[in-house]
């Protein structure tokens, strides 16, 4: 068995022509900017955002955003 390896240039370039095509240009950016890879510490910044705080408590908040109260 022969396996056929484009260059990774080429795989990329139809792979987002395929996805313009199916997609569109906005669509097709926000598919890929899934991809991106992130930075910083999530778990240390939420054990940091919600200490002390519970469901319960963070529930009310939300709540009370949304009515204006």
């Amino acid at each position: 068995m022969n396996a056929r390896f484009d260059p990774i240039a080429l795989v990329t370039q139809r792979g987002t022509d395929a996805l313009v095509k199916e997609l569109g240009v906005v669509n097709t950016i926000r598919f890929l900017g899934q991809f991106r890879e992130g930075s910083g510490d999530y778990t240390a910044q939420r054990e940091s955002l919600f200490q002390g705080m519970t469901v319960a408590g963070m529930a009310r908040e939300i709540r009370s955003r949304k009515t204006g109260n």
